[in-house]
C-alpha cells in the first residue's frame, strides 16, 4: 500500500538516506511535526501517515509485518532506497520492524517512548468507548463531538489530541480495525539483532520503557542500542520536551 505522504526535499541534503517520521496509534503525518520541521534545514524529510491513520486507505488488515511493508513500497514508488526512520509509540514499533524487513536499508533508527515488548496492559479502553461514542451520536460539530469525549475521557491533550483526526463527522482513522487489532498493535514478535547503532529515547515519566524486561528486550534485538531518558516527560515526550529529544537526536543522527 502506499501511503499518503509529505515530502519535504533539501536540496543542500540528499534525498537517497531521507529521515522518515512514522506517528504513533490514533495520529497522523503531523503529529512528529515539531521534530520533522527541525531537520528541514539539514535532511530531506518524509512524514507518513499509516494505514488506517490520516489520509491513508483504510483496510481490515492490521500488523506490524503489513504496515512497514506499506513503509517500504511507498519508499520504494518515491525510488528511495536507504533511509532513516523516527518512530513513536506504535510507529516506533513499525520502525523496528523495518529493522527486520529493511534493515540493509536502514541507516539509523531513532525509537521514542517503546520497547520491542508485547504489552500486556491496555492503556486505551476509555479512549475506544469515546470513539465509538462519536461515532454513534453520527454528530459532525467538532464541539459536540468534544463533549461526548469529555464524559469518557479526562486529559484535556489527549482529547485535543484525537481531535486532530475528526473531520466532518468522521474520525480520519478506521476506529473498527484499530479495535479489532488492538491485541496485535501491544503485541511484538521478537526480531533477529539488528547490528547498527539505534537511539532509544524514553520519557522518565512513562511506562512503556521501564521495567527491566523492557530494557533486556532491547538490549537483546537492538545490541548496540543507546537509551537516553527524558526526565519529567511523558509517553508525549516530543510534545513535552521537544528540544530536549531533538538534542538526543541531533548528537545521533548524521
Amino acid at each position: 500500500m502506499i501511503l499518503n505522504h509529505q515530502i519535504h526535499l533539501n536540496e543542500a541534503a540528499t534525498v537517497e538516506n531521507p529521515l522518515v517520521f512514522i506517528h504513533g496509534l490514533f495520529g497522523s503525518l503531523s503529529n512528529l511535526g515539531m521534530l520533522a520541521r527541525a531537520y528541514y534545514e539539514s535532511h530531506s524529510v518524509i512524514q507518513i501517515d499509516v494505514r488506517n491513520h490520516g489520509h491513508s486507505a483504510h483496510t481490515a488488515e492490521m500488523n506490524y509485518a503489513a504496515m512497514a511493508a506499506d513503509i517500504l513500497e511507498t519508499l520504494d514508488a518515491l525510488n528511495i532506497h536507504k533511509f532513516s526512520a523516527i518512530g513513536h509509540s506504535m510507529g516506533g514499533k513499525i520502525s523496528m520492524q523495518l529493522a527486520n524487513q529493511a534493515g540493509q536499508r536502514l541507516e539509523q533508527l531513532v525509537i521514542l517512548d517503546m520497547a520491542p515488548f508485547a504489552y500486556q496492559e491496555s492503556h486505551h479502553e476509555q479512549i475506544f468507548k469515546a470513539l465509538f461514542a462519536v461515532e454513534n451520536a453520527q454528530i459532525e460539530s467538532r464541539q459536540q463531538a468534544t463533549q461526548i469525549m469529555r464524559e469518557y475521557l479526562h486529559e484535556e491533550m489527549v482529547i485535543q489530541f484525537l481531535m486532530k483526526s475528526f473531520n466532518k463527522g468522521q474520525w480520519l482513522f478506521n476506529v473498527d480495525a484499530l479495535f479489532n487489532h488492538y491485541s496485535e498493535i501491544l503485541d511484538w514478535k521478537v526480531i533477529p539483532p539488528w547490528p547498527k547503532e539505534a537511539l532509544f529515547i524514553r520519557g522518565g515519566k512513562s511506562a512503556y520503557i521501564s521495567k527491566d524486561e523492557h530494557f533486556s528486550a532491547i538490549k537483546q534485538q537492538f545490541p548496540n542500542a543507546n537509551i537516553q531518558c527524558i526526565e519529567d516527560a511523558g509517553h508525549w515526550l516530543h510534545a513535552e520536551k521537544t528540544q530536549q529529544v531533538l538534542d538526543e537526536m541531533n548528537q545521533y543522527l548524521h
